[in-house]
């Protein structure tokens, strides 16, 4: 018999910050457990036995993750009772760069031995290394030439940071890994994005660790320190408005337990886990219902597959700047330690990210991941019924949700990522975006001084242009609607004439016309031409009254790409021509952007694979969603970006016999501050 999960909510109270390492449990692993330290040691050590590091033999550690473990291997280990299934094998995914060359190996723990190693051919390169760009940027400010040419502006060595920006790829030939510099001068300022020097091209070749091309063009302005100060230490009276503490507390402790990596909260069960790439990653989420008695699978599988942000800008400054955020520098990689009570609220649980470094040593992420309950004051459901004679019914209940949270803070932007569970069934993915503008100097102060149409943004500040921009996010979401055969069904609004037969002043109404798509091709979907809706069924199960049981997704704010599609960086982020996508599940296809994103050519992308135009009814299929941003800067934004955010939902539809939440008890107040009418004050 399963236990009924309890829905608490929180109230008023204090509660303490756990921190949690996932290398701190000595347990058996679940088959999507992150690698731990002890794993990446065993993974360096193997590895290093065949490929030792020597003066006349390179080899860098790129990426290392967990091997994708076979799904049917995965599902049966899950769903049997008392997981008495033998786990499928526990195996490490490496990339790795030997003498110029790039390994895709894998390394099996149980054998503790390598039993795959293949040399890689194709276009693109893997993940840049933390290492690796810090070396490179050290070298351009040791670099004569370089230096030379700061000090002729008249600028100090000592105050100029060199950060890395990736090349993209603009039909070259070659695949050389090279990345760009780009200097910024402090002077002043801890903002070091808001002083760029223009006018230098600094490549570096990563194989030879040596710049390989300097070019010094022009000099330009500097924009000015005043005025891009962030911190509050610093900041000086007038300050803005005045916010009152608040914490929430919770008498009777959190409503969500952890055992593992496996989390617990409501009528929710998940997985969390952490990826170098990725970053967080959520897997296995099931959701109890109450009249089977059972947990029912919605989510295997989801994360960040890319975040693409191109520049819009096609001058020799910044045509290049065309990121691929998760695949050239990791997400994971860039996640950032979590403020407890600032970036996650009281009550929080806090998880380490460990990752390997170039060398194969781990590295360790404190708090990089957070789990909180949130209570934001909404209403899960209300009524009020006042029809009934010498009766008034009021019942309403506070939505509370569980939050799974990361921020990647990828050069000048930060991202928080949420996976929000609420009791209902609905999964919100929510990105935030904040941090500091990526700018432009120019002569001009004022707008009346811009003679054409050359600085592609907005004057935010002195001497500083924030260039115009997109961003878009893309999720990959391996939904398992009651089971691993789903289809996509595309349900469109079409409004109807009232036919004459009918005796009624109506003279419209709309109806449904409902499709069930057969290949991938048919369900690439451009949001927002017309009025449908779009869901992910289970055709082999019907509730009651004959419904499919499904999940729909609730599309956010609809932004799609506005560059040409023949344009070198749209080709490689093809994967944002549209706004959804369904393919059939296959394990290898999972970054959206292709496995190796740095100058690849586009010839390994969501779009690509979409177009083998494979039969997905009622097959083990795959949701793309991408969450974009056109950004057109505002000096609001400036010195620090106040956080934008978007998302979606993926909500039951008719996946319950009714409300799920019908039953959900009351909250009790034992103790709460008294709410006071507004004339009392």
């Amino acid at each position: 018999m399963a236990q009924q999960p309890q829905l608490h909510f929180p109230i008023l109270i204090f509660t303490s910050i756990f921190v949690i390492s996932f290398s701190s449990f000595i347990r058996p692993p679940h088959p999507f457990d992150p690698l731990t330290e002890s794993e990446f040691k065993l993974i360096r050590n193997v590895i290093k036995k065949k490929y030792p590091v020597g003066p006349t033999h390179r080899f860098t550690f790129q990426y290392v993750g967990l091997n994708e473990p076979d799904k049917s291997g995965v599902l049966s280990w899950h769903l049997s009772l008392h997981h008495n299934v033998t786990p499928p094998p526990r195996q490490a995914f490496v990339i790795a760069r030997e003498n110029r060359k790039t390994r895709e190996i894998v390394v099996d723990f149980s054998s503790r031995a390598i039993v795959s190693d293949i040399i890689r051919v194709g276009h693109g390169n893997p993940m840049l290394t933390i290492d690796e760009q810090e070396v490179a940027t050290e070298l351009v400010l040791k670099f004569k030439p370089f230096r030379q040419s700061i000090r002729r502006r008249g600028l100090k060595v000592s105050e100029v940071v060199v950060t890395s920006s990736t090349m993209g790829w603009f039909g070259e030939k070659d695949n050389d890994r090279l990345i760009k510099t780009i200097p910024f001068y402090l002077n002043g300022s801890v903002n070091t994005y808001l002083r760029p020097i223009e006018g230098m091209t600094i490549i570096v070749n990563l194989e030879k660790m040596k710049v390989t091309t300097f070019k010094d063009r022009f000099m330009g302005p500097l924009p000015k320190a005043n005025g891009t100060e962030y911190r509050f230490s610093k900041l000086k009276t007038p300050f803005g408005p005045t916010l009152k503490n608040s914490i929430f507390l919770q008498p009777n402790g959190s409503g969500f337990k952890i055992d593992g990596h496996v989390v617990r909260w409501a009528n929710w069960e998940f997985h969390i886990s952490f990826d170098v790439r990725a970053g967080l990653i959520i897997s296995l989420a099931s959701i109890f219902d109450i009249d089977m008695n059972k947990y029912r699978q919605v989510l295997y599988k989801g994360h960040l597959s890319e975040m693409y942000v191109p520049y819009m800008d096609p001058s020799e400054d910044w045509y290049f700047i065309t990121y691929l955020d998760c695949g050239e520098f990791g997400c994971g990689q860039s996640a950032v330690s979590l403020e407890p009570y600032t970036d996650c609220p009281a009550g929080a649980v806090f998880f380490d990210g460990i990752f390997a470094g170039q060398d194969g040593t781990p590295t360790n992420i404190s708090k990089a991941m957070c789990i909180f309950e949130k209570n934001a004051g909404d209403i899960m459901w209300r009524h009020t019924e006042a029809e009934v004679p010498g009766l008034e019914i009021t019942e309403v209940r506070p939505d509370v949700s569980l939050v799974a949270r990361m921020v990647t803070t990828v050069g000048n932007y930060d991202y928080i990522v949420d996976y929000e569970f609420k009791p209902s069934g609905a999964i919100k993915m929510e990105v935030g975006l904040t941090g500091v503008l990526e700018v432009k100097p120019v002569e001009y102060v004022h707008t009346s001084e811009i003679k054409e149409d050359d600085i592609h943004g907005t004057i935010v500040a002195d001497n500083t242009v924030g260039v115009n921009h997109d961003h878009f996010v893309t999720y990959r979401l391996d939904l398992d609607i009651d089971g691993t055969e789903n289809s996509f069904v595309r349900t469109e609004l079409v409004t109807k004439r009232t036919p004459k037969s009918v005796k009624t002043p109506r003279k419209s109404y709309w109806t449904t016309n409902r499709k069930t798509v057969k290949t991938e091709a048919e369900a690439r979907v451009k949001l927002g031409l017309r009025a449908e809706e779009l869901m992910v069924v289970n055709p082999n199960r019907l509730t009651k009254h004959g419904n499919e049981v499904g999940y729909r997704l609730f599309p956010g704010p609809v932004s799609g790409t506005l560059m040409a599609h023949d344009d070198f960086p749209q080709i490689r982020g093809a994967f944002t021509n549209y706004n959804v996508w369904i393919t059939l599940y296959n394990k290898s296809e999972v970054w959206a952007s292709g496995l190796y994103a740095d100058r690849s050519q586009g010839d390994d992308t969501l779009a690509v694979w979409s177009q083998r135009n494979r039969e997905i009814e009622k097959k083990d299929i795959v949701m793309w969603y991408t969450v974009g941003f056109h950004h057109v800067p505002c000096q609001e934004d400036f010195p620090t970006m106040p956080t934008l955010s978007s998302g979606f939902e993926l909500r039951p539809a008719n996946f319950f016999e009714q409300n799920p939440v019908l039953k959900t008890k009351p909250i009790k107040l034992s103790s709460a501050p008294k709410c006071t009418p507004k004339n009392e004050y």
